[in-house]
């Protein structure tokens, strides 16, 4: 296939169609029955995908379920394939809610501590100018999204919130994200456990910002999912410095969000509006800290 090296010996070969990546993703079986995932790239993709691949080496040193990193190159066709192994299980968002809510919680406990040792793997980068960057990115979307067609009732709290409070990203530790963590990209392993699946989305940033997907989409599936990921990645409730950024991200969030889903369409638009004006009264037009779903 492709002129991708022991594609002579894969025997089963069918789309995976699930996910919002742009990659062609397929389910793969070999003459030896080892079950794989084949991604496919664009061609100008290449430089990214070669870091994504790195960043999944490093991750595969960590003890917990997800794809190996196998192989990685061109094909004949000048796309970018990456070849990894299959994860077992479920979806996670399709069966979290019909668990007993204990189970739930159990779950985001340990999905909080896999992420917590995600982020305990040293960067090597030099990340000078990343405030700077990061400040001007959330100014410069906030404007994007005052300037798009969609606009959410009382949207000069969150839009106030963000200006006012930008400067808490000083000085903050920057760690390597997954990048898109949430109940979407997580599995129910057959052993009752975690699996985690891609990474295509990674990123080194603050760690509070790879939370507000709490907010957005596992408040939503599960409250004690959401609250265990939490209690889980603090071993115990986070502190007020992590929520004074969350609240700060969400606040962004909420809007940009709105203008990001254009793409793909109305129903996509008001899905985002629906969670942005969830999250506004969750934090009570921000001017609460603590989301009501995680204090009540």
């Amino acid at each position: 296939m492709l002129g991708i090296p022991g594609a002579e010996t894969w025997q089963r070969i069918e789309p995976v169609l699930k996910g919002w990546s742009a990659d062609k993703k397929y389910y793969i079986e070999d003459n030896d029955g080892a079950k794989l995932l084949l991604r496919l790239s664009a061609a100008n993709t290449l430089e990214r995908k070669t870091a994504e691949f790195a960043i999944i080496r490093k991750f595969n040193a960590l003890d917990f379920p997800m794809s190996q990193a196998l192989r990685f190159g061109t094909c004949a066709d000048g796309q970018v394939y990456m070849l990894l192994t299959w994860v077992e299980g479920m979806p996670l968002e399709d069966c979290l809610a019909d668990l007993p809510v204990q189970e739930q919680y159990r779950l985001g406990i340990e999905a909080g501590a896999i992420l917590r040792r995600i982020h305990s793997i040293r960067t090597d980068q030099d990340l000078t100018g990343w405030e700077a960057a990061m400040r001007a990115k959330l100014l410069r979307r906030i404007r994007e999204y005052e300037d798009c067609p969609y606009r959410l009732e009382n949207d000069a709290v969150a839009i106030r919130y963000v200006q006012e409070n930008i400067g808490l990203i000083h000085n903050v530790e920057k760690v390597y994200h997954h990048g898109d963590f949430h109940a979407g990209n997580l599995l129910y392993t057959p052993e009752g456990g975690i699996g985690v699946i891609d990474f295509n989305r990674w990123d080194i940033a603050d760690y509070a910002e790879e939370f507000y997907k709490v907010q957005f989409f596992d408040r939503k599936l599960s409250i004690p999912f959401a609250k265990g990921k939490l209690d889980g990645y603090f071993a115990g409730p986070p502190p007020e410095v992590f929520w004074q950024r969350q609240a700060l991200y969400v606040a962004y969030s909420s809007l940009f969000s709105i203008k990001w889903a254009i793409p793909f369409g109305e129903a996509d638009v008001q899905g985002m509006m629906d969670i942005a004006r969830q999250a506004f009264s969750d934090y009570d037009d921000f001017r609460r800290l603590i989301p009501r779903w995680y204090a009540e």
